[in-house]
C-alpha cells in the first residue's frame, strides 16, 4: 500500500491522546518545571497537534500495520455478499422469489390439470413453475457458495486480538518515535539552555523514569 502521508481524521483522537503521557515523562516534566503557569506545556502540545502529519510519518510502519488491520476488518464486516448497493439484495431475493413463484405456478398448474381444464394453460403453468424452480435452485447454490467462500477466507482475517494489538502498538511507536522526539526538539529549539534526558517507554504509554547519574544516560529497554 502507499505510505500514508497524512493522519486520517478517524485516527485523530488516538493521536491527540498521546501528547499527554509524553508531557508526563520525567525529563520533559522537569524541563517544563520552571514554568509554573503551564503555558509552555500547552504550547508544546499545540505545536505537536499542528504537526500531526510529520509526527505520524516518524511512526510510519506501525501506522501502516494499523491501517491494514482496519481495512481487513471493514472488509470482513461487509459480509459474504458485500455491503450496500442493489446486487447483494438481488442475490439474496432471487432464489426466494423464484422458489415462491415456482411453488405457486406448480400448484395452480396441478390443480388445473386435475380438474381437466382444456387448453395448454395447465401445461404452460407447470413448465413455467419447473423453470422457476430450476432458477431458484441455481441461484440458491450460488449464494451458498459465496457464503462458504467468505467463511473460508475469514480464517486469515484479523481477529479482535490483532486489532487490540495493532492499535496500542501504533500509539506506542507514535509516542516513542514521533511525539517525544518532536517535543524534545521543539523545547530545545525555544529553550537552548534546557536539557532533557531521552527516555523511551517500552510497550506502554506510561513514561519510564529518567535514570539518575551524572552521565544522563537514556533509559534502555
Amino acid at each position: 500500500m502507499a505510505e500514508p502521508s497524512r493522519l486520517r481524521p478517524e485516527d485523530r483522537a488516538d493521536f491527540e491522546a498521546v501528547p499527554h503521557p509524553a508531557l508526563s515523562t520525567a525529563d520533559i516534566r522537569g524541563a517544563l518545571g520552571a514554568d509554573p503557569t503551564g503555558r509552555a506545556a500547552t504550547h508544546l502540545r499545540a505545536h505537536a497537534l499542528a504537526h500531526a502529519d510529520d509526527i505520524t510519518a516518524a511512526a510510519g510502519e506501525p501506522y501502516r500495520a494499523w491501517l491494514a488491520v482496519q481495512r481487513a476488518t471493514r472488509h470482513e464486516a461487509r459480509g459474504p455478499l458485500g455491503a450496500g448497493g442493489p446486487l447483494p439484495a438481488l442475490a439474496v431475493l432471487t432464489p426466494l422469489v423464484a422458489a415462491t413463484s415456482a411453488g405457486a405456478l406448480l400448484l395452480l398448474g396441478g390443480l388445473l390439470q386435475v380438474t381437466d381444464v382444456p387448453g395448454p394453460l395447465p401445461g404452460s403453468l407447470l413448465a413455467a413453475g419447473w423453470t422457476l424452480a430450476l432458477v431458484a435452485a441455481v441461484t440458491g447454490l450460488l449464494v451458498l457458495a459465496a457464503v462458504l467462500r467468505t467463511a473460508l477466507g475469514r480464517r486469515g482475517a484479523p481477529t479482535a486480538g490483532r486489532v487490540q494489538h495493532a492499535r496500542p502498538a501504533w500509539r506506542q511507536a507514535l509516542l516513542d518515535f514521533g511525539v517525544l522526539p518532536h517535543l524534545r526538539r521543539r523545547h530545545l529549539a525555544t529553550h537552548p539552555e534546557a536539557a532533557m534526558t531521552p527516555c523511551s517507554p517500552p510497550d506502554t504509554l506510561a513514561p519510564c523514569p529518567a535514570r539518575a547519574g551524572k552521565d544522563r544516560t537514556p533509559c534502555s529497554d
